[in-house]
């Protein structure tokens, strides 16, 4: 338990903060799954625009790291154009 206000402050935002960046994660992973899952190509582009939009956003933040986010949308994007 935490001794000091300062500290059940930070114990206070570090939960509030872990719970935002859980659900941001969640999003991200949601936006990749549907793009792999895309069985037609043309849906599969409008996704794979809105998982990496989704990704470098959530890159700015500090959320992943950049060359994560860059592997994740190379990735994305030879599994698109590998589509029918």
């Amino acid at each position: 338990m935490p001794q000091h206000k300062s500290a059940e402050k930070r114990a206070r935002q570090s939960a509030k903060r872990r719970l935002a960046n859980r659900e941001k994660r969640s999003r991200m992973r949601s936006l990749t799954r549907n793009v792999m899952e895309a069985q037609d190509k043309e849906q599969a582009e409008t996704l794979l625009k809105d998982a990496v939009s989704y990704i470098d956003r959530m890159t700015t933040k500090g959320l992943v790291h950049k060359n994560t986010a860059a592997n994740r949308k190379s990735s994305l994007v030879k599994h698109v154009n590998n589509l029918g």
